[in-house]
């Protein structure tokens, strides 16, 4: 079969690898579409991979097919969202062999490389959920446009929030972010966020935060954007081992609240995931647009690459098999 190897730092080759063999409670399933994920981008651009790496990895968000279960409840053509955590993922490949407690059972309707999409839409649903807030009338603020920062607009819009007011460098993110209903879309490369978000909540900051990048550059700001009193989710992957930066003085005046959301995978029943799932079948959230770049296992370097340097206006890189 063909697979993605992460060979070095920024450098994921395609190979030839046997087909995994199966285990008791374990599906075989031959994958149709994976994505990229902002975590994958983390780990191959600021870390060294493991010795040995897997054929696959890194790689966790993926739509497949069932070709042999030795797990009660799967069988043969079922249609499957596969949501192995991070570190076991092995998406980046034509077989996986992964847990059935890994798998969600497509809706009927939905496109494949639509429903592909209902990975990272997932995790973002089970971060708001583990800390349920009344949004009706307040502000939010997102750092960070990519999918889940996308994700994280569409959601608080929906949950009634007053005002969206969201950042990123790229423009075709802050596009669909307006389609999703963000209400200030600031371009971070060219405008003063911190001094948008307070010229529009006149002086006082948003009642929630969500820093969706990970970054050491734009974590402090979530701590800058907050109002007294006010939430703060971190909920994008840190890059490599060291150590971030919080102004933990004004953090403890303001008296905050903040939160990581990290292990969706690891919700019981997975219902976020399947939350995520009827969303996308139903309609009720376009994610179109967000399918910029698809590429071939072949070109699974070129595309790390796309996804990472976002050439050519990229917000999702996928790649089919």
């Amino acid at each position: 079969m063909k697979a993605a190897r992460w060979v070095d730092v920024g450098r994921v080759v395609c190979e030839e690898a046997p087909v995994p063999s199966l285990s008791d409670g374990e599906v075989l399933v031959r994958t149709a579409y994976a994505s990229i994920c902002g975590s994958d981008l983390h780990s191959v651009f600021f870390q060294a991979p493991p010795r040995p790496s897997a054929a696959g990895h890194p790689g966790h968000e993926s739509v497949a097919e069932v070709t042999e279960s030795r797990c009660p409840g799967f069988e043969p053509g079922d249609r499957v969202l596969t949501v192995p955590h991070a570190a076991a993922g092995r998406c980046l490949a034509e077989f996986q062999a992964l847990p059935g407690s890994a798998c969600v059972r497509l809706p009927a309707g939905g496109r494949l490389d639509h429903l592909l999409m209902a990975q990272q839409l997932g995790t973002v649903v089970y971060a708001l959920r583990r800390h349920p807030l009344d949004l009706i009338g307040k502000d939010a603020a997102v750092i960070g446009q990519g999918s889940a920062g996308a994700f994280f607009t569409f959601l608080l819009k929906r949950a009634g929030a007053a005002r969206v007011l969201v950042s990123d460098k790229s423009p075709a993110r802050l596009a669909y972010s307006r389609q999703l209903g963000a209400d200030l879309a600031l371009d971070a490369g060219a405008g003063d966020f911190r001094s948008a978000v307070l010229e529009a909540t006149g002086g006082r900051g948003a009642d929630l935060v969500v820093e969706a990048v990970g970054s050491r550059e734009t974590f402090p700001l979530s701590v800058q954007l907050a109002a007294t009193g006010a939430t703060v989710v971190w909920f994008g992957l840190p890059e490599g081992a060291g150590r971030y930066p919080l102004e933990f003085g004004e953090f403890f005046r303001r008296r905050l609240t903040a939160y990581s959301a990290f292990g969706a995978q690891g919700e019981p029943g997975l219902e976020s995931f399947r939350y995520a799932l009827r969303m996308i079948a139903d309609g009720a959230i376009d994610v179109a647009p967000l399918l910029s770049h698809m590429l071939p296992i072949d070109d699974v370097e070129q595309a790390f690459h796309i996804a990472h340097e976002r050439t050519g206006n990229a917000l999702k890189v996928s790649i089919k098999f």
